[in-house]
Parts: structure tokens; C-alpha cells; sequence
């Protein structure tokens, strides 16, 4: 499937063709852009991502912010409900900004994105795979080789012979946060980040706002973040920094999958259940994903981390604006 396949179509009016670019019409006349939707009486476009990523904070962090006030714990029922809320943010936004930016064509292909297999093919199916195992193994290698302990199981999965229940936690971070994040993460904002900016910066300004997002999670009492890492801590940092890596990593996966969410689902909850299930001193677990996000960007290149010259982009509508957002 040829990446940016959708970005050029051609148009007939009369006797006379108009090319249609990026939501941009080029005919006699020149290009003139298609009319934008904004916001209000301002000039901010309602496809700006820093929008969905106020709405984004806005409905996670209202939640969270009450389970801080009010004392909730997460490992309570109500402190679950709590959380699940605070999760489903980005993917509540994403899918209302997706209706409010993008036509038919765009909102259909939002949905074939978390539907279609085939957009991944075998081949990234076994990247998705292997990936968080290989940085898991070698993380655990080079902590062994500089006198650590490497690898090792971790708790739930220790505990699973005496009480199987012990591996849900591992299978809730495996299944819901991915579903409840990635439906605006990289199904709405990477796409709008890559308009106009390289796949890298793109990953970059998104791995930022993701890992910002998780903020008030250090605040919670029965939060992993909370009890395991603990607010500016050396940990802290080294899952803020992760967090980035990670954003790099996924945008080489969704832009090499034809911007399958369904892909970027996987590989999330893959992610999480690999950390969960095998443990590597944070350093070197999550030092091992920068240098894969760096590994990647010398190989495949800042601008598309992939062997083409442009980014996969959504179909052409018109509200898909180019401008600088």
C-alpha cells in the first residue's frame, strides 16, 4: 500500500481538472485553501492538535485531580472506576475530533484503522512481537554483564503458580489503558503533529504530552506510579524519558503499518505486559529504549522513519488543514 497514497486526487469540474492537494485546490487560479473550521470567532483551527490536547488533559486530569483531593485509593472499586475515567481521555477526544475535523472519508477511515488487520501485515506482526522482548532481553543481558541481576520474573508472574488471579493487574495494563489511550494518541494526534513536522519531531512533541499526562498518577495513593516509582525520583525520570522513546518507536510501527491504530494497540499493550511480566532494573530497561528510538532514527531517518519520502496521511477532507499548528 504506498504511503501518502491519498494525498493527491484529481477532481473534474466541466471541461476542467483540478488537482486537490492536502485540502488544498490548485487551478488556474493557483492554490487556494479550502475554508478551515476554527474555533469561535478565533483563528485557532478545531484540527489543531494542541486543542485535543487540552480537552485530552482537561477530562483525564479532572478525574485524576478528584481522586487526589478526595483521597481515593486505586486499589479500591471505586479508585478502578476512577482510573478507568481518567483513561478513556485521549480516546474520547480523539474520536470527537476526529467527527468535528475530518468528513466521511476520514471518519471511515479512522474506524477501518482500528478494524483492519491486513494494514499490518505478517511481517510487523512479528516486529510488534518481538520488539518489547528483544529491548526486555537486552536490557537484562547488559544489566547481567556490568554485575546486576538482568531479568527477572516479575511478581505476578512468580505468584501465578499459588494464586492465578495474581496475573490480571499484568492483563488489565495489557488490555484497557492501550485501548483507552491510542484511539487519540496516534489515532487522531500523530497524524495532525506529522502535517507539518518531521515523523521524529512529531514523535517527540507527543511522547511529551503523553508522558506529561501521567503526571497526577504520582499523586494517587495505589497508583504503579505512585507506590513503585515515586514523584522525582531518578525512577521518574527514566519513565518520563521511556515514555518518549516509546513514542518514537510506536511512530515507526504506525507509519510502516499504513497508520494502523489496531497495530499501535498491540504493540502498547505488549509493551505493558512485557514490563510487567519480566522485570530489568529501570535504568537499563528504559535506556535500552532510547537507544532503539535513536537506532531508528539513523537508520529509516528523522523525516518518515520509513524508506519514503513523505508520511502516511489521513484522506484528504476539508477541514485538513496544512498550516502550522
Amino acid at each position: 500500500m504506498p504511503l501518502g497514497h491519498d494525498d493527491e486526487e484529481r477532481v473534474t469540474t466541466g471541461s476542467q481538472v483540478v488537482l486537490t492537494v492536502n485540502g488544498a485546490r490548485a487551478g488556474t487560479g493557483g492554490v487556494q485553501a479550502e475554508p478551515q473550521r476554527t474555533l469561535g470567532n478565533t483563528n485557532v483551527s478545531v484540527g489543531n492538535p494542541w486543542l485535543f490536547f487540552g480537552v485530552t488533559y482537561a477530562i483525564t486530569w479532572s478525574f485524576l485531580l478528584f481522586a487526589i483531593v478526595a483521597g481515593v485509593n486505586f486499589q479500591t472499586v471505586e479508585g478502578v472506576v476512577v482510573q478507568l475515567l481518567g483513561l478513556v481521555g485521549p480516546s474520547a477526544a480523539g474520536v470527537g475530533f476526529v467527527y468535528l475535523v475530518y468528513d466521511e472519508r476520514g471518519r471511515a477511515d479512522f474506524w477501518h484503522r482500528i478494524t483492519q488487520a491486513r494494514r499490518i501485515g505478517r511481517r510487523w506482526f512479528l516486529v510488534i512481537l518481538l520488539l518489547p522482548v528483544v529491548v526486555t532481553v537486552a536490557a537484562g543481558l547488559a544489566d547481567t554483564l556490568l554485575g546486576g541481576p538482568g531479568a527477572v520474573w516479575g511478581d505476578a508472574v512468580q505468584a501465578f503458580a499459588g494464586d492465578p488471579l495474581a496475573i490480571l493487574p499484568a492483563l488489565f495494563f495489557a488490555s484497557l489503558p492501550p485501548l483507552l489511550e491510542e484511539l487519540g494518541w496516534r489515532g487522531y494526534a500523530l497524524d495532525r503533529l506529522q502535517m507539518n513536522r518531521s515523523a521524529v519531531t512529531a514523535s517527540l512533541l507527543l511522547g511529551v504530552v503523553w508522558a506529561g499526562w501521567h503526571l497526577p498518577l504520582f499523586f494517587i495513593e495505589g497508583s504503579f506510579q505512585r507506590e513503585a516509582i515515586g514523584f522525582a525520583t531518578p525512577g521518574f525520570w527514566l519513565f518520563m524519558i521511556g515514555i518518549v522513546a516509546l513514542s518514537v518507536a510506536f511512530t515507526w510501527v504506525y507509519n510502516h503499518t499504513s497508520r494502523s491504530i489496531l497495530g499501535i494497540i498491540l504493540l502498547h499493550g505488549w509493551v505493558n505486559f512485557t514490563a510487567e511480566t519480566i522485570e530489568v532494573a529501570d535504568l537499563f530497561y528504559y535506556g535500552h529504549w532510547v537507544l532503539l528510538a535513536v537506532i531508528l532514527t539513523a537508520v529509516w531517518g528523522a523525516e518518515t522513519l520509513t524508506n519514503a519520502d513523505e508520511v502516511p496521511r489521513p484522506p484528504v477532507g476539508p477541514d485538513v488543514d496544512r498550516g502550522r499548528n
